[in-house]
């Protein structure tokens, strides 16, 4: 299960700066104005845990997890014309947003409003969301009106649901803000809702405020504190640099000059699991180690079915190791010498690290 995200932000705050640092594509930046098409990108998700295993298997390839990413134009106030909407409509079926915030002076990229300030651009931003799902909305409530004539009692209950939603929405607050029923979801989760998707914000800093920050992550902090998010300090045209070098040795020389521990696409990645409560687990063999990303909580027959579905039709059991043991013991071999092999069944959860051999008929 591939993760998708989708990259928000108003114009020239570095979104697509960002963006071809962390899929090594090279998307059109705009200066000004906004553009209108979107970019599309594949990012490897980084995970040294795969050559660990590669010292001990020898393998002919290894293959991570992956993460699309899609890049739409920057947003303008406003902007809830035809192209504003298709553009939006680019990022519906992703998993996640990635709200890239501008927190750096350039007189050379002048702010589409004037002046910087990151609160006031996310505000807008989310307003237009809002406004999307505003649309998306009445337009269910309308079919759902239809239905409602013929004496359908669910439809009827899904407008009363749909119609919170509206007044929400209309109160410029998002909609994952409302407080629902469990049962009541299902009224949304087919029109997809921008603002119900969860947010990783990010703040685009210049070089010097790379590590500390600056005033307006500051400023970021403080409006998102009552939400319970925390924003990511990441300095686009530093990463631009990073990512321009070849050689691994001349990366890791240029990190620790700059004072982080490590590119920001690491920062993103892992931030992104943990938000959508993902993990890895992984499978080892001569021909092929690869990496797999699940969502917490999976048994082991659903794991089986994102590396094929006939693994999970034809469910007999799962042979697992944990990463640890397998790194200390050395061996497939000796970890089941040392009983650190489990034999698992149907009901088994699986976990971050476990390395699994599924074993099924069809």
């Amino acid at each position: 299960m591939a993760l998708k995200c989708g990259i928000i932000g108003i114009t020239s705050v570095g979104k697509t700066t960002i963006f071809n640092c962390i899929s090594n594509t090279r998307g059109e930046t705009n200066t000004y104005g906004t553009g209108v098409k979107a970019n599309l990108g594949v990012i490897q998700v980084p995970d040294n845990r795969l050559y660990e295993l590669e010292k001990l298997q020898p393998t002919e390839r290894i293959v991570h997890t992956t993460v699309e990413i899609v890049d739409i134009p920057g947003l303008a106030k406003g902007q809830s014309d035809s192209s504003g909407a298709r553009l939006l409509g680019e990022i519906r079926n992703t998993d996640a947003l990635i709200h890239v915030l501008r927190c750096f002076d350039d007189d050379n990229l002048p702010h589409i409003d004037g002046s910087v300030n990151p609160v006031r651009d996310l505000e807008n931003v989310e307003f237009e969301l809002q406004v999307k799902d505003v649309e998306s909305v009445e337009k269910k409530i309308q079919r759902l009106e239809r239905a409602a004539k013929t004496g359908d009692k669910d439809a009827k209950h899904g407008i009363e649901v749909l119609s919170r939603y509206r007044k929400h929405l209309e109160s410029f607050k998002n909609a994952s803000a409302l407080e629902i029923k469990p049962e009541e979801s299902r009224y949304v989760d087919d029109i997809f809702l921008l603002t119900m998707k969860p947010v990783l914000y990010v703040c685009n800093v210049d070089e010097a405020s790379a590590v500390d920050g600056n005033a307006y992550v500051k400023a970021v902090r403080e409006y998102l504190s009552g939400r319970g998010a925390v924003p990511l300090v990441i300095a686009g045209a530093l990463e631009a640099e990073i990512a321009n070098l070849t050689e691994e040795a001349d990366r890791t020389e240029f990190l620790e000059a700059s004072g982080l521990t490590g590119p920001g696409v690491n920062k993103l990645v892992r931030a992104a699991y943990e938000m959508l409560n993902l993990l890895t687990f992984f499978t080892v063999g001569p021909k092929e180690i690869r990496a797999w990303t699940i969502t917490a909580g999976m048994t082991a027959p659903q794991a089986a079915g994102v590396i094929h579905s006939d693994l999970e039709r034809g469910f007999i059991r799962a042979e697992v190791m944990k990463y640890d043991d397998f790194i200390r013991l050395g061996s497939e071999h000796a970890c089941r010498e040392a009983g650190k092999l489990m034999v698992e069944g149907k009901n088994y959860v699986v976990a971050d690290g476990d390395i699994l051999h599924i074993r099924f008929n069809v």
